[in-house]
């Protein structure tokens, strides 16, 4: 019971709690299509997305000496926030958030979405209320998660870090919670494959309710 002694739960959102992979995919691919660049399927898309989202971008097929990052990049972000409504929860996360929540659990939320978006999109998926804290990105370009991290464990200076547990489905949340000095699980159904994550980390499940089991 490896994580028996875990009092606080930091979410990522999207990938993890929300199912938008495939939101991710069709955006993208109409971006890519007005550049005439091939478009994704979803398996590409895990072996390539990454952060900053910038490399992905470029993993992609996009040419940052013919344009701006920030010119797709918006795009992306235009159709995305246009498209999100149609995601949906990952099934079991209602049922897992009461149980951690009747446990006593304290849960956050740390996501590279754009802080108010964040807030919107959590609220309007019914769940808002589950997390005592909400941390997003101050910009839609999806950096790095780990200033926000450190802004956000600053206020939970109560707990030690070895009962904090973040639960994420990229090595960008690995490496987060590596620098926060704080353990991780990554589950592997959001937006980077089985295989990438298992090269970093042997702490990849298959599905929340099997993390849920541990604690």
């Amino acid at each position: 019971m490896k994580f028996s002694n875990k009092k606080v739960i930091i979410w990522d959102w999207n990938g993890t709690l929300l199912d938008d992979v495939g939101i991710c995919v069709s955006c993208m691919n109409e971006v890519l299509s007005k550049r005439n660049i091939p478009q994704l399927n979803a398996e590409r898309y895990r072996d390539i997305f990454t952060f900053p989202v910038k490399d992905y971008y470029q993993n992609a097929g996009f040419d940052f000496e013919k344009e701006d990052f920030e010119k797709p990049a918006m795009e992306f972000i235009s159709l995305y926030y246009k498209a999100i409504h149609q995601a949906k929860l990952f099934s079991c996360i209602e049922s897992v958030l009461t149980s951690f929540q009747k446990k006593g659990l304290r849960q956050l939320v740390l996501s590279a979405m754009e802080h108010d978006n964040l807030v919107s999109s959590l609220k309007s998926k019914g769940i808002f209320n589950f997390f005592s804290e909400v941390s997003g990105m101050t910009d839609h370009y999806a950096h790095s998660k780990l200033e926000i991290g450190q802004a956000l464990l600053a206020g939970e200076s109560s707990f030690k870090r070895e009962e904090m547990l973040l639960i994420g489905d990229t090595l960008h949340d690995l490496e987060v919670a590596l620098e926060l000095g704080i353990d991780c699980v990554l589950i592997a159904r959001g937006h980077q494959s089985k295989e990438r994550l298992l090269k970093e980390t042997d702490m990849v499940f298959d599905k929340l309710s099997d993390v849920a089991d541990l604690i």
